[in-house]
């Protein structure tokens, strides 16, 4: 067989997700994508260097000015962008979050943080950045936990 040595190789594009869950509403942002204003948990792409914990805590406080500290893994969902051209990995975790204390310039595109009550949020499936939003709060509400150990970063 002969392989192609300038073909490219696939891979999934690693994302990291915050489920904050406070007196039964969840933290939620409200951002402009080329589809028009969508809802979304604060989430990200992984970048160089960083392990999967700062990964979602970065994310969290550049989306939302929360400082989130995770407290567990809530699933790992595998995800095609509604084109088919990218699949996402998106490592999904959940855990406790407080102000920073400080005012934060939220990333760009960001239009506005919210707390809401699942339903509320599911009452909008036409306005989530990804069918996976849902699925993650879903699952965290019916207890799937996994420990942070789970992880290891063997840099």
């Amino acid at each position: 067989m002969i392989v192609n040595s300038k073909a490219r190789q696939w891979k999934p594009n690693a994302t990291v997700a915050a489920i904050i869950e406070r007196d039964g509403r969840f933290l939620m942002i409200e951002e402009e994508t080329p589809d028009g204003l969508r809802l979304n948990q604060p989430a990200g792409h992984l970048e160089r260097g960083e392990t999967l914990l700062q990964a979602v805590a970065r994310e969290t406080r550049e989306e939302s000015g929360w400082l989130f500290t995770p407290r567990g893994l809530t699933g790992i969902y595998l995800a095609d962008a509604q084109d088919g051209d990218i699949t996402y990995m998106r490592f999904a975790f959940h855990g406790d979050a407080v102000p920073s204390g400080s005012p934060q310039r939220l990333d760009e595109g960001i239009v506005a943080v919210h707390w809401l009550a699942y339903e509320d949020i599911a009452a909008q499936t036409a306005r989530l950045r990804s069918p996976v939003v849902l699925q993650c709060l879903a699952d965290y509400r019916n207890g799937i936990a996994y420990p942070l150990q789970l992880i290891s970063d063997l840099r």
